[in-house]
């Protein structure tokens, strides 16, 4: 009776151990542990950029390029002499404006000096067939102020002149001579501006004269 018992005993203890090692019915669930540190993820390259191809046949179009066009250059002014060749042409053609007027034309422009206080400008009489009868205006600071003589010459000329003062050649004729060939050769007469009046340095040859020598 008492094997019977610690028979039974021991069935029992060992069905109790058997429900505790197999967790009475549940099934066993193994674990694994490693002892290696857990693996850092590597961060990802960043992603390549890629251009697209144009497709076969497509047109590519070319950049615009912006061209900037220097200014045109800018001209010059005229240097100061071309002024006043500028201003004295100007003046000149006054000048014969007014020889003009008094019925004469112009012998020589160039003869007109506007850079001076006194000019001269020499014409012949309007409507002169052999080109004789001539006078001297003359002009100060651009003015017309008169001429050499009331009467005309038969010819006049231009010797030389300064700022203020001009030498006109008179021809000298003896009554006799015709008027392309003056037997008594020339006279020069200098014209000097002296506080604003115009006075003759030497006489003048006289118009006419019967017994000595004229400019006509």
């Amino acid at each position: 009776m008492r094997r019977a018992s610690l028979s039974l005993w021991l069935k029992a203890l060992t069905l109790s151990g058997g429900c505790l090692l197999a967790g009475c019915g549940g099934s066993t669930t193994t674990v694994t542990v490693s002892s290696a540190p857990p693996t850092q993820s590597t961060p990802a390259s960043p992603a390549k950029r890629t251009t697209a191809s144009p497709a076969p046949g497509a047109t590519t179009k070319a950049p615009t390029r912006t061209v900037t066009t220097s200014p045109p250059p800018r001209t010059a002014p005229a240097p100061s002499f071309a002024e006043q060749q500028n201003s004295g042409a100007g003046q000149g053609s006054s000048a014969a404006t007014i020889v003009k007027a008094h019925g004469y034309t112009p012998n020589n422009t160039s003869d007109y000096h506007s850079d001076q206080t006194l000019a001269v400008l020499i014409g012949t009489r309007s409507g002169s067939g052999d080109g004789y009868g001539q006078q001297a205006f003359f002009f100060v600071n651009g003015k017309y102020i008169g001429t050499d003589s009331t009467q005309p010459s038969a010819t006049l000329k231009v010797v030389s002149q300064s700022d203020t003062a001009v030498t006109i050649g008179y021809p000298r004729y003896r009554s006799k001579d015709p008027l392309c060939c003056p037997s008594g050769g020339q006279a020069n007469v200098t014209f000097q501006l002296n506080n604003g009046k115009l006075q003759p340095l030497q006489p003048i040859p006289p118009a006419n004269s019967s017994t000595g020598f004229s400019r006509q």
